[in-house]
């Protein structure tokens, strides 16, 4: 099978295609043929040991992706060989074939396409547990999100509007917000040309925003958190920026607001119960169309190397996903 392999840590032109042997499964252990994989932030990071994971050379980026079963461990009860499966990992997608735990799996319904199951573990799955967990994001709030055009800013849209919040997007370019509005934004910042904290104060009539949904971090996240609202929640997603901000902690006290940390996949780990009960609501959403992930771009698994530049370069609306076969259902 071909991977592509990280062997040394830097940018993605280290990054190697070559053919390597198949996994075998182990005990609690399923093979998967890798169909699609979405292309994500901590793709770029892992490569360049950036990340908080640092696998062993040689390894295969790719977290998130979508396949079949060919082949399953001892033990292994809870999918067959021939099963439609998504899987989040932390690395190993970028490849025609890996290993993922077996209770790492979630199996499909057939009329959601690879390319589509691909991009919701994790980017939806980090969303929806971040609002409805960690935020508690109630109907009738203003939820403020930045970085809005991006893979797990449209989900913070969609699932936002599910839940019955008013959304006010932030993004770089009115190319990117009129995206943001498509999928249901009721307003927009552009925050390279508009002062944010005046603008969200303008847009909620000087009240400001309830929760903040920022997996960007950055110049952008003080001037958010200055336009929050008296008892907000204020979320931490990513980095996706480069920079970690150093925030005012007066400005919590003086808005009896609270900085919350979003670690998606700790939490499925460590609360597997509810994790399953949010997998098998965010796969009724995917079913029934109620949620439906923007896809910007595909590219053959030996390209890989130009859509982690295009997230890098910061050029991606949505998402990416590299297509290891061409036929996706």
């Amino acid at each position: 099978m071909k991977a592509m392999l990280c062997k040394e840590f830097g940018p993605p032109e280290k990054l190697v295609l070559e053919e390597v042997a198949s996994p075998r499964p182990g005990k609690g252990q399923v093979a998967i043929s890798v169909k699609a994989c979405s292309v994500s932030f901590p793709d770029t990071l892992i490569i360049q040991g950036k990340y908080q994971f640092k696998p062993a050379f040689p390894f295969s980026p790719g977290s998130e992706f979508a396949g079949i079963v060919k082949e399953i461990g001892e033990g292994v009860t809870n999918v067959r060989v021939g099963d439609r499966v998504a899987a989040f990992t932390i690395w190993g997608g970028f490849a025609e074939e890996v290993l993922a735990q077996a209770e790492q799996l979630v199996r499909l319904p057939q009329n959601i396409d690879f390319a589509t199951a691909s991009t919701a573990v994790m980017t939806y799955g980090t969303t929806q547990y971040a609002l409805k967990d960690r935020g508690q994001l109630k109907s009738g709030e203003t939820l403020l999100v930045l970085g809005a055009a991006g893979g797990v800013g449209i989900a913070a849209i969609e699932i936002g509007k599910l839940l019955g919040a008013r959304i006010i997007a932030a993004a770089s370019t009115d190319e990117k917000l009129a995206l943001c509005k498509q999928y249901g934004a009721d307003e927009t910042i552009n925050y390279s040309t508009e002062n944010l904290k005046e603008r969200i104060k303008a847009l909620t009539a000087g009240n400001g925003v309830d929760v903040i949904y920022d997996p960007i971090g950055g110049e952008y996240a003080e001037a958010a958190l200055r336009g929050m609202a008296w008892k907000g929640r204020y979320l931490v997603v990513g980095f996706a920026a480069g920079s970690i901000p150093r925030i005012p902690l007066n400005l919590t006290l003086l808005k009896g607001c609270s900085i919350i940390g979003v670690f998606w996949g700790d939490f499925t780990q460590r609360e597997p119960e509810l994790n399953q009960v949010y997998v098998q609501e965010l796969l009724g959403w995917l079913a029934t169309g109620k949620i439906r992930p923007y896809i910007s771009a595909t590219y053959p698994l030996a390209r890989a190397t130009d859509a982690l530049n295009e997230i890098i370069q910061r050029k991606v609306k949505g998402k990416i996903v590299l297509l290891l076969d061409d036929k996706q259902n």
